[in-house]
């Protein structure tokens, strides 16, 4: 017989759970609201069958198309859209909620904003997901009897729903979320509906904990109130935990999240730990209990996979060392020297820790640069496997770092008074991360960058050049579009820009257009050839695209990484043209 899968594991556990509850002369309001919790939970796995089905087809598609295309010139078999299928890209899965705006923030101030809108996928997802809960919560409530029966059928509903969803939260603030890979959907989107389940789940707390004291206090007042609460540990603790989900909800809006962060991240994570003890002692001897052992097993697994991975990348060979350098505009360079050999991918990224600078805190940022080097502290002789020849190289892994508050500041201030500029720290890494999105089967590539945003792109940009001159991807034709303030934060990347410039066969295949938006002089704008051109202002969006979709090989695929208005002039852009030639949209961001 074929293993089962994990989530056919925890259905048929719930689905256990329940008979056995149902069984124990369970009423029949119980039975009704543990039947309601086995249905939310299949409906949530059937949402994710269904996406899984896509994203195989999805793969399949792009690993024909990338085998069919690695020695075809033109590919014009691959210009020509699926009418149904950009039909359903142009007007659901890459539009915005309204006409344009998506992923440019609603900014109060330089230092504040309200966040970003969601797409009109995530906008649909997330009301399906709404709209089930609240029919879970009302349908089959007893209304028309006394407040005296209808209350606790009303409690229990919404207290075992409120649980439930504790699942689903949890997975969905995990980094190491297997969701993530096996349906390609970034810890971005799952952020957004981690924190729409929070919402949910504060919601029908606050309705669990009203059916209670309403009724309590319809009958014997205030005082029957507080007596319950000064009398029982039950009551008690569901009040602190709903007290607690309350402020956690006030303390994680936007404007507060991205004003103090690091303060955001350590109280929420309080206010979070004391919501599930109070909650886990307000449930005891209770069989919903067990759904909140699962949303801690769940957070107890993924912290320990975290913790596995923090110490195998830097315990050994000295452990992971880290060089910071300033550079112009407000950035930083770092150089890791891993303690242990990363088979790096484009698109990824790492979460750094640096205990001189930051104590135990953890930022995320794109891996930018990768190469391996001698490892001058190797004893091994003649390599004669792979772990020896692993083990006579170390890798660098180098990242660009703009300086905002908190850590960023902290760092670049110590690197700017370090008296060689050059700031030699002690860091600690925990990855890899992401890298979903990979570009080898288009043969029309064009990647926008702003900023900083650039360190997502160029691992790409060597990936292409180096398989067409391998003949290992479908590119054809690649182009880089950079958006910068300044001609000096070309600095950020020039060594490695320089070493791309430099491989084989890149002028047949690599374009690259430098938008510099405040030039100081016309003199600081110059284009160096043909193929590496600089322009003052900022680029015409929508004019890039439209001239290459005219001439493009094969399917185009537009990536993009950098400021929200950016990366929505560039969605609409594309989203424009999916009928008229295969283009594909991929936005890489990380909201908080």
């Amino acid at each position: 017989m074929a293993p089962k899968s994990p989530v056919w594991l925890l259905l048929a556990a719930v689905h256990s759970a329940c008979g056995e509850v149902a069984s124990k002369d369970s009423s029949p309001s119980e039975i009704t609201t543990w039947a309601f919790n086995a249905r939310i939970l299949y409906v949530l796995a059937a949402l994710v069958a269904l996406l899984a089905i896509y994203r195989v087809v999805i793969l399949s598609t792009l690993y024909v198309r990338t085998l069919t295309c690695l020695n075809n010139a033109t590919q014009k078999y691959f210009v020509t859209p699926s009418v149904a299928y950009a039909v359903f890209k142009e007007h659901l899965l890459y539009a915005p909620m309204f006409r344009k705006r998506h992923n440019q923030e609603f900014r109060l101030s330089t230092a504040l904003h309200m966040g970003t809108l969601p797409t009109r996928f995530q906008s649909i997802f997330l009301a399906l997901v709404l709209g089930m809960n609240v029919a879970f919560c009302v349908v089959d409530i007893p209304y028309d009897q006394p407040m005296a029966k209808m209350a606790p059928v009303l409690r229990n509903r919404t207290g075992s729903l409120a649980v439930v969803n504790l699942i689903p939260l949890v997975l969905m603030a995990s980094r190491n979320n297997p969701l993530i890979r096996m349906l390609n959907i970034s810890f971005d989107n799952f952020n957004l509906m981690h924190r729409w389940f929070g919402r949910i789940v504060v919601v029908e707390s606050i309705v669990h904990t009203l059916a209670f004291v309403v009724p309590k206090v319809d009958k014997g007042g205030w005082k029957a109130l507080q007596g319950s609460i000064n009398h029982s540990q039950l009551i008690m603790t569901g009040l602190i935990g709903t007290i607690a989900f309350v402020v956690i909800v006030f303390q994680s809006l936007s404007v507060v999240r991205h004003a103090f962060y690091e303060t955001f991240l350590h109280l929420h994570i309080a206010l979070a730990v004391l919501a599930f003890v109070a909650v886990w002692f307000h449930l005891k001897d209770l069989s919903q209990q067990q759904f909140l052992g699962g949303a801690l097993l769940i957070w107890a697994v993924e912290r320990s996979i975290r913790l596995f991975s923090i110490i195998y990348r830097n315990v050994g060979e000295g452990g992971t060392k880290a060089i910071v350098e300033a550079l112009p505009g407000d950035a930083l360079r770092v150089t890791l020297k891993m303690a242990r050999p990363w088979t790096f991918r484009p698109g990824q990224h790492m979460y750094l820790y640096m205990p001189s600078v930051g104590m135990w805190t953890n930022h995320p940022f794109s891996v930018a640069w990768s190469e391996e080097q001698e490892n001058p502290t190797s004893e091994k002789g003649l390599a004669i496997s792979q772990q020896d020849i692993l083990a006579t190289k170390k890798m660098e892994m180098s990242l660009i770092i703009r300086r905002r508050t908190g850590f960023t500041t902290h760092l670049h201030k110590q690197a700017e008074r370090a008296a060689d500029g050059k700031l030699h720290v002690r860091a600690f890494v925990e990855g890899p991360y992401g890298g979903l999105h990979r570009l080898q089967s288009y043969g029309t590539v064009m990647m926008f960058a702003g900023g900083v945003g650039i360190t997502h792109q160029i691992p790409h940009v060597r990936e292409l050049v180096l398989g067409f001159s391998t003949s290992t991807v479908a590119a054809r034709k690649v182009v880089l579009v950079w958006v910068v303030q300044s001609p000096e934060h070309l600095e950020w990347i020039r060594p490695w820009m320089t070493t791309i410039l430099a491989l084989d066969n890149r002028r047949e295949i690599l374009r690259i257009l430098l938008f510099v938006t405040q030039p100081r002089s016309t003199q600081e704008i110059h284009s160096p050839s043909a193929t590496v051109q600089m322009f003052p202002g900022r680029p015409n969006v929508d004019t890039l695209i439209g001239l290459e979709a005219e001439k493009q090989i094969g399917a185009m695929g537009v990536s993009v990484c950098g400021p929200g208005g950016l990366s929505d002039d560039v969605r609409l852009a594309i989203r424009k043209r999916q009928t008229h030639s295969n283009i594909d949209f991929v936005e890489e961001s990380f909201s908080w």
